[in-house]
């Protein structure tokens, strides 16, 4: 892979070197209390941001600011995506905004639709294509912050959303200064086998997690939805097929997969400076899948031995090492 990646130098310490532990400590409710405690400055900063996405749409982010915090004004604007099921409280979030936030950035934790307590806000359903109403907040987010250089950072499926936001940039009219995606969901195709294929830990995480946010969207819309016969389907790939078939306009469940994956020509548009970190042993997006990327000059991709998926956690406590790696490259822009 050296070829098509820089080789990235993470390396912790044995006990910590398992793909599962890596992929899995990030998020551990365990850590929250202690991960809370540390971005509490960030916490007490943030104020709730509805941004006017075009069409009806709406998408909750918030937004911390230098000035909230007595301090100087920032023209550097950060926005973090979460991956799915995530949202702007998931831990890695809280983690890298803290970060960002003490080196001096101003940050908007951006929620997808039908994440964290948004489920009311729109109508329409969740899915992966709606990428249009990322563009149009990012758009609108401009607009009420003039002058500021915009950074776009994402994990996993916000990884994705990321660099397609990027690769519409200058479509949209978007002024994006860098973007940086971790461990971003390549080949959606590709992923879901892996999920299903793979350590059950991860599928009943998944479906466990997606029932719930369909209950809430249920309870906010009841007269809109029932969604007795997908929750009862036992599978990701069985869900999501039956979700494309109900509620998008996609024919089939390949069709869905592909319009929003990342690999072949979807990002030959892509000239916002862009870097993909990801690692060999993650076992949801395999690294295999980087070769089928579009060869665009302003993306870069970072590749290390170890690091799971969206972990690269080398000590139980602190800034962890992928916060530091990316304020680093933020920093460099």
């Amino acid at each position: 892979m050296e070829d098509i990646a820089r080789i990235l130098p993470f390396d912790p310490p044995p006990w910590l070197r398992n793909r599962h532990v890596q992929s899995v400590l990030p998020s551990l409710p365990l850590r929250r209390p202690a991960t809370e405690r540390a971005a509490r400055e960030l916490v007490a900063a943030s104020r709730p941001l509805l941004l006017d996405c075009g069409e009806g749409v709406r998408l909750l982010g918030l937004h911390a600011t230098q000035e909230a915090l007595g301090r100087p004004p920032s023209r550097r604007l950060l926005v973090l995506h979460h991956g799915w099921e995530g949202s702007a409280e998931s831990l890695y979030i809280l983690s890298l905004g803290q970060a960002a936030l003490e080196a001096g950035f101003d940050v908007l934790r951006l929620n997808l639709r039908d994440h964290g307590p948004t489920h009311h806000l729109n109508r329409g359903l969740f899915h992966s294509c709606r990428i249009g109403e990322v563009v149009g907040g990012i758009r609108r987010l401009q607009q009420l912050n003039p002058g500021h250089q915009l950074f776009l950072v994402g994990f996993s499926l916000g990884g994705n959303f990321a660099l397609r936001v990027g690769a519409r940039a200058g479509a949209a009219g978007l002024a994006i200064r860098k973007i940086v995606a971790v461990c971003p969901v390549l080949d959606p195709a590709v992923t879901l086998e892996a999920l299903e294929s793979g350590p059950a830990l991860y599928r009943e995480y998944f479906i466990l997690k997606w029932r719930r946010s369909l209950a809430k969207k249920q309870a906010a819309w009841p007269d809109e939805y029932d969604f007795g016969d997908l929750v009862r389907e036992r599978s990701l790939t069985g869900m999501t097929a039956r979700m494309v078939e109900k509620y998008t306009e996609f024919p089939d469940l390949h069709a869905y997969l592909s319009g929003y994956a990342i690999t072949g020509e979807a990002l030959a548009t892509l000239e916002v400076e862009s870097r993909i970190i990801t690692s060999m042993d993650d076992p949801m997006i395999l690294p295999g899948e980087l070769r089928k990327l579009w060869p665009a000059p302003a993306l870069t991709i970072s590749l290390s031995r170890y690091g799971g998926h969206c972990g690269f956690v080398e000590r139980l406590r602190g800034c962890t090492w992928i916060d530091r790696e990316i304020l680093g490259e933020l920093q460099c822009a």
